[in-house]
């Protein structure tokens, strides 16, 4: 068996786009934190990225960077558009449970958790 140390770290594109070889992550994930302004080694210890993966990431984003810019700004409007599906899809079910009564007994439970949302509110 080859330590993992010995395998080239190699940018694959998968049927989630562009991913870090070995790893779920894609190129859009770090592109993401790059964007939020995280440094390459909490972006490495946030992911459980080994020094070579986080370099090769940022070594293609890097060498790639109008190419990758344009898929990126597709991946946010396909995760904006897939939100939005399901929100719609989930409003009517979430406002009929919320409509429905609580359970007897357990209403000074409800009456803290309304005291939290109030104040969670106001601190916005």
């Amino acid at each position: 068996m080859t330590p993992a140390s010995d395998k080239q770290v190699t940018i694959i594109r998968t049927e989630r786009g562009l991913t870090i070889s070995g790893t779920r992550l894609t190129l859009y994930d770090v592109m993401d934190f790059l964007k939020a302004e995280y440094s390459p080694k909490l972006i490495r210890n946030k992911f459980n990225l080994t020094d070579d993966q986080i370099k090769a990431a940022l070594s293609y984003i890097e060498a790639n960077r109008d190419r990758l810019e344009t898929e990126y700004q597709q991946v946010l409007q396909t995760r904006a558009e897939i939100r939005s599906y399901w929100e719609e899809r989930n409003r009517e079910r979430l406002e009929r449970i919320a409509m429905t009564p609580h359970k007897p007994g357990q209403e000074a439970l409800w009456a803290k958790l309304e005291e939290q949302k109030a104040r969670r509110a106001a601190q916005q």
